[in-house]
């Protein structure tokens, strides 16, 4: 099968993603209530406590706001590296040492056949990374929250055959919009998110001929919409040289408010 995926939901909101291999399900990230995870779970067919594993991207409440309650009920182990459990402990109740887990930065871990790797990213988080999934020669990335994309960060995620990368704001909209100026400096900055012409002009570094489809993912409910994320994003690939027929238009939507359909993951 390869892997499977589905992002519950994605944005300042709330952000949380379930990748189900062979043998393991994972959940990345939990910001959103632990009563509404369930929800969207079952929405998607899954129970609570067929999770595996939840992973931590960083502790930013729109990541954790369910996490301790969550693990809680379902008795989940919890991976995350050292600094960020340092950060955000404090903000999830009672955790058991059994469901205390680390994974270090950079550290690559398998759960069954699924193999996931943690890289770092630039973020306003103590030491916010992002993650790969492989299993059966297919690579799910996971690339959200990003002030900008290193070298780095390009090499973890270049070549996948489904990428879920952020395309937080449009430019002008973060600039003329409600926001103090503060705030908006910071989500501009190297360690804020990633614009849609931003994640446009990374695309053509990162997609290969392997690569089958890039969803847009953590989009501001201020700054930004989807149809002009997608058009933004759309013309700078054909202004590479990048063209796609209708059928084979390889952008994708996620949604602040309900999930996305399971997406196989294969090398057909």
């Amino acid at each position: 099968m390869g892997l499977r995926f589905t992002v519950l939901g994605s944005g300042s909101t709330g952000n949380a993603t379930v990748v189900q291999g062979a043998s393991h399900t994972i959940l990345i990230d939990a910001g959103l209530s632990a009563k509404r995870l369930d929800s969207l779970l079952q929405e998607q067919g899954i129970a609570g406590h067929q999770i595996d594993a939840l992973l931590v991207t960083h502790e930013h409440s729109d990541h954790i706001k369910g996490l301790g309650a969550f693990a809680r009920k379902h008795e989940l182990p919890i991976f995350a590296n050292d600094a960020t459990w340092g950060a955000m402990e404090k903000h999830l109740g009672k955790i058991t040492p059994q469901q205390r887990n680390i994974m270090e930065t950079g550290e690559q871990i398998t759960f069954g056949n699924m193999q996931v790797n943690s890289y770092p990213i630039s973020h306003d988080a103590v030491e916010p990374v992002g993650y790969c999934f492989v299993e059966e020669g297919v690579k799910l990335s996971l690339a959200t929250d990003l002030g900008y994309i290193s070298e780095r960060v390009r090499k973890q995620i270049y070549d996948s055959d489904v990428l879920v990368l952020e395309s937080n704001h449009d430019t002008e909209m973060l600039r003329v919009g409600r926001y103090p100026w503060s705030i908006k400096q910071r989500i501009l900055s190297d360690v804020g998110h990633l614009s849609n012409v931003a994640a446009g002009e990374a695309l053509p570094q990162l997609m290969t001929d392997r690569t089958k489809r890039v969803y847009l993912a953590h989009l501001s409910l201020d700054h930004n919409q989807m149809d002009l994320a997608m058009l933004t994003v759309n013309n700078i690939l054909e202004n590479h040289g990048m063209f796609y027929k209708q059928e084979e238009f390889p952008l994708r939507a996620t949604y602040h408010d309900r999930p996305t359909a399971w997406d196989v993951v294969s090398q057909k």
